[in-house]
Order: C-alpha cells, then structure tokens, then sequence
C-alpha cells in the first residue's frame, strides 16, 4: 500500500450526472413455469426412479435458486431422483467446501432445493482429444442415470468462438472439477474455439446428457429465455443462442473514455469478475474489442466472491480495503487453473477510495482532470444507469442517453470513501 501525496494544486474534479441507456432483449415473465414447461417437453428422455445429476456453476445468473428450484420440482414430477453437482471446474478454491459455499452464497442449500448436493471433487477420465488431452467428468456426476447442465448462455470474457460460456463449457469444463479444468484450460484460451466443440462431441457421444436447461439473458441481466436443448441436438442449438446473447449483451456505448470507475468486481459478476466486453481490458490474448479506457480503477470485491479477486489484474489502481479482502489461495488457484496469470496481478494499491480515484484520474496525459471523459458504474453487470462526467455529456446526448439527474460533485467521505456517484452506489 502506498500514501498518495501530491503536492501543488488540489485535484479539479469533474461534475457527474446519471444517465440511462436502453437495453435490448425480451423478458420471460415466469421463469418457474418455463423451466417446467421446457423439461414437459423432454420428458419422455428420463428414466423413472432413476437418478440424474443437475450441474450448476458459480456464476451470478439472475434468479438462478428460482431456476434450480424449478427444475428439481419438474424432474420430481416426472418420477425422477435428483442430486444436485456444482459444475464450476476449479472455482470455490477448488474444495468440495468451498464448492458447496459458493451455490449456499447463492441461495443453493438441500434444504431449500430439497435435492442433495454433491460436492466431491473426485474425477474419472472418459476420453481423450485427439492431441492426447485427458477429459475428466465428476465421479459422483457418473455415477448417475444421466446429466442435465443448467447454465447460461453469453460470451466469454477471454476468448471468441462458436461455443463460449454455455452448457458446452459446463460439460467440458465445469463437471470436470478442478482436474478436468486444468486439462482442459492446458490448451490455453488461444485454442478453445476448436477445443470446447472437440470435447463436447466426444463427451456427448460417451456420456447420457437426455438434456441441458439453457439460460439466455436480456440487457438487463434478466432472464429473457429458457430452453432445454436434447442432448444430440446441444452443439448446434447453442450456437444460435449464443449468437442471441451477445446481440442482446448489454455495454457502455462509448469507444474511448479516459477513466473507468468501477463500484465493485467479483466471481458472482463474471468469471474474469470484471467483464472485459464491457471494460475492453482483456487479460486474453485470445479475444478482443470493446471500449478503450485508459485508466481504470476498482473500489470492492464481493462478499459472493469468497476472496476470489481474479481479473484484477486488469485495474490500474485499487484501494487498501479491497487488497485486504483477496484469498490469495483461492485467486492464485483460479489463475493457475486457467493458465492466464495475469488476472491475479496486482495493480497499484492506494491508502483508500479517494487515493486510488485520484492516482488514475491525475495519471491521464492531454487532458486536465476538469475536463476528463469519465464514466462510473457499479459493476459490469448494471448498465442501465451509471454515471458520466461532464465531458461526455454531448457524446452522451448525441448516443441517446438520457441525463437522469442534475450535474453534481463527487463527494468522498471522511476516510475517503466513495459511496456513489451522481446517484449511482459503488458499495456491496
């Protein structure tokens, strides 16, 4: 940690206003009664009085225990047993603990689910790439009639592909436990796009998976679609949807800005917890695009992350608080998984909120602070409403912005904390 002190003049902030964008895509009015209505339609694929493992993963999809909770209820009724995997590859520190934390953090228990959960880390290969390139699949998962992954559907934060975030990377990654992730992962981002269909048909033509229950979400992040794709069918079908996530995606509508403030990254937001096709800062090689920021700087971590801090790498500066609360064991574990160090990277580290904000804004060259093009959201996932400076305010209008409240200062506190920004809150 390092005390900023600047001698001279005192920082000339802009002002801020609100603004709200449009954002695209439908809304499933009842998502409980589409799940129910999807696993109707595949009903005749279960056994009954067999037992059939539902995979979740660690992501902060909307609604997701509604969700789980819908799909137990529909297999009971269809005669069916149900354990519940959490499919998240390396993800809560790589323990059977951890594992079980993250889907409670979620609202995921046995208790509220009324399924069992099983957490086991243990692992069985069950084929191989063509390289040579071992798969594995959670043994508790195998141990039953079939699999049913439950995920959503949207880009991935670290490479482009015909299959990105999804049911196919579920099968592949997410029931592979930690082994299976880093089998996997030992490709590097860079080759996925060929990896990710090469594992799925071969773990769909070994495994029985009589269905996956997959999520697309509106710019809202709110569910706007649920289908169950047959298994035989998962390849194809996971493309088009794909291609509905990423059109309906939400993201800031500016090319380059000078700053980007972020309220708060974390495991439960995105799997490089800062979402680069919203940032534009990839920690990939293997993808790229977006917003071009020349500073950013982020203020929190999630208490859903457990400590997680992967994807950090990709601010400039961060204050004290937020070093304090990384579990080094479990972001250093995802970064090694994932083979790309650079998200566990430490950026420079300031005494408090305002420090940080004030090391990224006054490090901006051609530009005075005054005059900055700035932009303040809460996290990559709320972009409905943020925050602008004055300096973007004619680009704003000129996009179709609407400015939802007066120009204001930015206010930190006592100890130099920022709590929000013309309106819009940073905190947890």
């Amino acid at each position: 940690m390092w005390d900023l002190r600047i001698e001279g003049e005192a920082t000339k902030w802009p002002q801020f206003a609100a603004v709200r964008q449009a954002l695209k895509g439908p809304t499933e009015a009842d998502v409980g009664q589409a799940v129910a209505r999807e696993v109707a339609r595949m009903g005749h694929r279960l056994v009954p009085g067999k037992t059939y493992a539902i995979g979740v993963g660690s992501r902060g999809i909307h609604a997701i225990a509604v969700i789980v909770k819908a799909l137990v209820a529909a297999l009971y009724q269809h005669g069916v047993e149900v354990v519940i995997i959490p499919a998240m590859g390396s993800h809560g520190g790589a323990t059977a603990e951890g594992q079980r934390e993250v889907l409670e953090s979620f609202g995921i228990t046995e208790k509220q689910m009324g399924a069992r959960i099983n957490a086991d880390m243990a692992v069985d290969e069950v084929g191989r790439l063509a390289d040579g390139t071992p798969l594995f699949i959670s043994r508790a998962a195998m141990a039953t009639e079939g699999l049913i992954p439950l995920n959503r559907i949207k880009p991935h934060t670290d490479f482009h592909g015909p299959h990105e975030s999804g049911l196919v990377k579920m099968l592949t990654i997410g029931f592979g436990k930690h082994r299976g992730a880093a089998s996997i992962h030992s490709r590097g981002f860079g080759a996925f796009k060929q990896v990710l269909p090469e594992a799925g048909e071969i773990l769909l033509s070994r495994l029985s998976v009589p269905f996956g229950v997959a999520i697309v979400e509106n710019g809202y992040e709110r569910t706007a679609e649920i289908h169950a794709i047959s298994g035989e069918h998962m390849m194809e079908e996971e493309k088009s949807l794909l291609d509905k996530a990423r059109q309906w995606m939400a993201r800031l509508p500016f090319e380059e800005i000078d700053f980007l403030l972020v309220g708060r990254l974390g495991k439960n937001i995105s799997g490089s917890s800062m979402d680069p096709n919203v940032t534009g800062r990839w920690l990939s090689s293997a993808a790229s695009g977006g917003l071009k920021a020349t500073r950013l700087t982020v203020l929190n971590l999630t208490e859903e992350s457990h400590g997680n801090a992967i994807g950090l790498g990709a601010a400039d500066t961060i204050p004290q608080h937020l070093f304090e609360a990384i579990d080094w064991e479990k972001t250093y574990m995802n970064g090694l998984t994932s083979t790309e160090l650079s998200g566990a990277r430490i950026p420079m580290v300031l005494r408090n909120d305002q420090q940080a904000v004030e090391a990224a804004i006054r490090s901006i060259n051609g530009r005075g602070t005054r005059e900055s093009r700035v932009v303040v959201i809460r996290d990559t996932l709320s972009l409905e409403e943020f925050a602008i400076s004055e300096g973007l305010a004619d680009e704003a209008l000129k996009l179709g912005l609407a400015i939802t409240g007066p120009w204001q200062p930015i206010k930190f506190g006592s100890g130099g904390q920022l709590d929000s920004v013309a309106g819009i809150r940073l905190v947890n």
